[in-house]
């Protein structure tokens, strides 16, 4: 058998592979700037954590002011696929600022606070878009393949595109790093440009504006109950997060370099999720495969807290918690992206999207703030197990919700899904 007759069945299909190639290449060079951006401020501009935490807010804030405006946008242009070139040309303008300003010593904390809020700004609109191009290139049928495809891809830029970021921040500095990330959005735009999908039709005034999304989230139960779950699941894992490392640091005694190969056994566990949820999810279905998942996410990280005893012990504990939860991720993001697929008319696609990026993503900065606070107030310890039984308790909403009802393929019909 020849090489293309071992590819994937969409990746042997022009379009989709190039759709695909672009967010690859995206998602690795994100991973530069998760990177560099942070270090950028702290080693070239003294940031405190008070200008570290407005910094990672920059980013965030777009989700809270402007995802619902993005998706009534998106669906009435019916030009999706020109918006998200747009976002990534604009993606690499931006971050191109950076390293000229550095350059012209001109580089100051304002203009990086700029930098995140515009680009966390295209990067929702690029995600919010890309909700309805992707039912666009994948049939209904193929949703599953097509998730574990670009979930796959994540993982890897997790296992791969971090060594490579930080080995390009010591090698280039972090400012001519992010030239890498401005050459991926270009690449991303690129690909775009070369496919043609027919996209689901504009949407009119008549099929609601920044309410339309909500209302259909409302009336279908299982998009409720689903949304409702991982919005709770998102608030208690960033609380987890805000003190996971300071944990790990300073009462488990892990070292910077123990703590790298915790955080990289995570990003195993992402990778091998993602090649297996598609045999998981043909055995269970994909709703029960995204019950699961709200379940496998937060289940292992109650191997934190419980952690205690020597550094080996306590370093295992850590390294099955986070292989794990980033087995858990995976299976939930592939079947609860296929599942919510199939639930949502097309010409609601982004309008929906964006209603549901208001809740799953705005509530993010909350639970950190909320764990920081917390984990001040009551110690650290407490705050992980509070944070792990309250993101197990997003169960409740979904079980009652009919989510382990087989997910109906939706065209362009507007309706509740159920």
């Amino acid at each position: 058998m020849n090489a293309a007759g071992r590819l994937p069945a969409l990746l042997r299909e022009p379009a989709f592979r190039r759709y695909w190639t672009g967010q690859t290449v995206s998602l690795f060079g994100d991973q530069i700037t998760q990177i560099a951006l942070p270090l950028l401020a702290v080693l070239t501009l003294d940031a405190g954590p008070a200008q570290m935490g407005w910094l990672t807010a920059a980013g965030l804030l777009p989700n809270l002011l402007f995802s619902v405006h993005a998706g009534v946008r998106a669906d009435r242009s019916g030009r999706r696929r020109h918006m998200m070139i747009a976002a990534d040309l604009g993606r690499a303008l931006t971050l191109a600022s950076v390293p000229a300003a550095w350059a012209l010593s001109l580089l100051g904390l304002g203009q990086l606070y700029a930098v995140a809020f515009t680009t966390g700004t295209l990067s929702m609109l690029f995600d919010v878009c890309n909700a309805a191009l992707f039912v666009s290139l994948v049939p209904a049928d193929r949703y599953v393949e097509g998730n574990s495809l670009l979930n796959g891809s994540r993982a890897m830029s997790y296992v791969g595109g971090t060594s490579a970021a930080g080995l390009l921040v010591q090698l280039l500095s972090a400012p001519v790093a992010l030239l890498a990330d401005t050459a991926s959005y270009l690449a991303s735009a690129w690909q775009l440009s070369r496919i043609h999908p027919t996209e689901p039709p504009a949407a009119t005034h008549a099929d609601g504006g920044l309410t339309a999304g909500f209302r259909h989230l409302g009336r279908s139960r299982i998009l409720r109950g689903y949304y409702a779950a991982v919005t709770t699941l998102n608030l208690f894992n960033f609380a987890f997060q805000a003190v996971f490392v300071l944990y790990a640091t300073t009462e488990l005694g892990l070292g910077p370099g123990l703590l790298g190969a915790v955080l990289g056994c995570g990003a195993v566990g992402s990778l091998l999720g993602a090649v297996l949820t598609g045999g998981i999810v043909r055995r269970l279905g994909t709703g029960r495969a995204a019950l699961l998942g709200l379940f496998a996410f937060p289940a292992p990280l109650a191997l934190v807290p419980l952690a205690q005893g020597p550094v080996p012990v306590t370093a295992a504990c850590l390294l099955l918690a986070e292989f794990g939860s980033g087995f858990g991720v995976m299976l939930l993001d592939i079947a609860g992206g296929s599942l919510t697929a199939s639930l949502i008319p097309d010409t609601l696609r982004s309008r929906t999207a964006g209603a549901a990026r208001l809740f799953g993503y705005g509530i993010r900065p909350v639970g950190a703030l909320a764990g920081g606070w917390l984990g001040s107030a009551i110690g650290l310890r407490p705050t992980l197990w509070i944070a792990t039984v309250g993101a197990l308790l997003g169960l409740v909403w979904v079980l009652p919700s009919g989510t382990l009802r087989p997910a109906r393929p939706t065209s362009t019909a507007v309706g509740p899904a159920d």
